[in-house]
């Protein structure tokens, strides 16, 4: 049975869910040139995810990898059978690859290939997902001036300055998982 994005999506996040437990993701988000499928935050870590169905070509993949590993800090391929035996050929070693197998009377998810952390510092990259309200907090957070009518990238800076990385890293995987929709209007 071939697999589509729109077979896919429920599948996996079932999936995420039982794995992860406590997990939220985000859909089709830009990152650098390339939009995310998923993003998904964990309590310490950002995960993307590429999907990549039966009716997909790897013909953007290698752009998509450089994207997915600026921002990142785990990535996989998410595939149909179609690709699943050839997926691995397209990726970086550190990527994982997860399969999606459909049949009349069952679907599964299995991890083909576990993933290792990419190796590559993204922080800087992955604040700048954070709006400049949650940059406001994160300062607020750690004891630090305002820094009223200063650019994002300066309170950037100043956050990666003041503030031990492994302490930013959890707070900014906090504030994405607690992220409210709901206020409009933010940069």
């Amino acid at each position: 049975m071939r697999t589509y994005d729109k077979n896919i999506r429920p599948l996996l996040f079932d999936y995420l869910d039982e794995r992860y437990g406590k997990i939220r993701t985000f859909e089709e988000l830009c990152i650098g040139r390339s939009r995310a499928d998923v993003l998904a935050v964990t309590d310490g870590a950002l995960i993307g995810l590429e999907i990549k169905s039966d009716a997909d070509s790897y013909a953007r993949l290698a752009a998509q990898v450089k994207d997915y590993d600026r921002y990142c800090d785990y990535c996989f391929l998410v595939s149909g059978e179609r690709h699943g035996g050839h997926a691995a050929e397209h990726l970086p070693d550190y990527w994982g690859l997860l399969l999606v197998v459909l049949r009349r009377d069952s679907a599964s998810v299995t991890e083909a290939r576990g993933a290792a952390p990419v190796p590559r510092d993204k922080l800087r990259r992955q604040l700048s997902l954070l709006w400049r309200r949650e940059l406001s907090l994160l300062l607020q957070m750690n004891n630090c001036p305002k820094y009223a009518g200063k650019s994002r990238k300066f309170v950037t800076d100043k956050l990666l300055e003041k503030v031990p990385r492994d302490r930013l890293k959890r707070q900014l995987c906090e504030l994405l998982f607690e992220r409210d929709y709901t206020v409009f209007g933010e940069d």
